[in-house]
């Protein structure tokens, strides 16, 4: 496929300003190929993968599976200990799925968490020591259903039920030690990552509701300089209007025609600074293009990565250099969201470099992990970003991504003299 970053449509999209704002309201979708942690599981491939992830963690069941196949307990023994292994394991995986497609509460939480208790009870005094690795089970699930402030407790309590249970059955000192570390360390590792999904949700909501907030700025300051430039404007013609009508009536006409006059260049004046305002508007800034570029990526799956000093203010930038790079920026990202075929992460990175003649450029990296553009040449898109790159004295280049995989295109302005070595 072309690696072209606009078609024939893109112009009609630059001349809309309000586009890129609107992007900045839209929630980002959940793609299947990236599932965000913490977030209920949209599909069955989502769930399917979860699953097998928790499924790898039942080597403890080892234990209890070769007890029954040992055939000590005989053949009600065996039958009633693979019961409960199935009803202790299903309880276990119902807590993941229910969990993973409703989120945090499943109301059957707390009653299957007391069912998988009662069975490692049961099983480890009526079969043995062996079915002691149920409790390291019972603590992942009381860490992960418990709130954060109760999880830890629950976590000790299994542990420290755990610890009574083997004391009773004479467990000893070596297997002791490899069940009681690892059921509390789960447990509490269960913990950790809970918060963690916390944090990274209330992550998620914060810049939701800064983007949000972002909008809602951009839109009371487009009102007030609006008000600005218009309510003094408005304000004269309309008295002039009222002027020239009295005029009108008295029979004089000259004073008329020159309150209409006046009338006539406030008129221009005002569509002359409107214009000149809402040109100021649809200059593309670093800062608003990489948040724009955040939500668009993330529509498709793929994670943007860009360090935090890539929206300063970089020494020598000149106004028209900058708004060059803004606009490259949009069109990589566009690429990428078009035609990366594969890619889960796009990478952004602004620094400086020499040319062979001695010239400093400001260089600004869009790299993704896709399947690479092929044997197809540069398209209109980024034929089009080379030209306006050429307008400021910079360049384009483009070129595979790192180790070879995927697509990287760099775009090169000139730096002022201003420009200061960034080590």
């Amino acid at each position: 496929m072309t690696r072209t970053s606009l078609d024939q449509s893109a112009p009609a999209r630059e001349s809309r300003p309000t586009d890129r704002p609107t992007a900045l309201l839209a929630r980002p979708a959940v793609s299947d190929r990236q599932h965000v942690p913490g977030a209920p599981a949209e599909t069955r491939r989502q769930l399917l993968v979860k699953v097998c992830w928790m499924l790898l963690w039942m080597f403890y069941l080892v234990y209890p599976i070769k007890d029954l196949a040992s055939g000590r307990h005989g053949t009600v023994g065996t039958v009633l200990g693979a019961l409960a292994l199935a009803g202790f394991l299903g309880g276990y995986l119902s807590l993941v799925i229910f969990r993973s497609m409703n989120g945090d509460w499943w109301r059957g939480t707390y009653p299957m968490v007391a069912v998988m208790l009662g069975l490692a009870l049961a099983t480890s005094f009526g079969l043995g020591g062996e079915w002691l690795g149920l409790f390291t089970y019972l603590s992942v699930a009381v860490g992960a259903v418990l709130p954060p402030r109760y999880a830890m407790a629950g976590v000790l309590a299994a542990t420290g039920l755990l610890l009574v249970v083997a004391l009773l059955l004479h467990t000893t000192s070596d297997e002791l030690g490899a069940l009681v570390l690892p059921t509390f360390l789960s447990g509490a590792a269960m913990t950790g990552l809970q918060r963690l999904v916390h944090t990274m949700r209330e992550l998620r909501e914060a810049r939701e509701v800064a983007a949000h907030l972002a909008a809602a700025e951009e839109r009371l300051r487009l009102a007030r300089d609006m008000h600005d430039l218009l309510g003094h404007s408005l304000s004269l013609i309309t008295l002039k209007s009222e002027l020239a009508g009295r005029f009108m009536d008295a029979g004089k006409d000259e004073q008329a025609r020159s309150q209409v006059a006046d009338i006539e260049q406030v008129a221009r004046q005002s569509l002359t600074d409107v214009r000149s305002a809402i040109t100021g508007y649809r200059k593309p800034s670093l800062s608003v293009e990489l948040a724009a570029a955040r939500t668009a990526l993330a529509t498709t799956g793929v994670t943007l990565e860009a360090p935090s000093t890539l929206t300063e203010e970089h020494p020598g930038l000149g106004g028209a250099e900058a708004e060059t790079l803004a606009w490259a920026l949009r069109e990589a990202v566009t690429n990428v969201v078009r035609h990366a075929e594969g890619a889960t992460l796009c990478t952004v990175a602004l620094d400086e470099t020499w040319d062979g003649d001695g010239a400093r450029f400001a260089v600004l990296e869009v790299a993704d992990n896709g399947r690479g553009p092929g044997k197809s040449g540069p398209g209109n898109g980024l034929t089009g970003l080379d030209e306006r790159l050429a307008l400021v004295g910079g360049r384009l280049e483009t070129a595979p991504g790192r180790h070879g995989k995927g697509f990287a295109v760099r775009a090169m302005v000139p730096l002022g003299l201003a420009a200061t070595h960034r080590p």
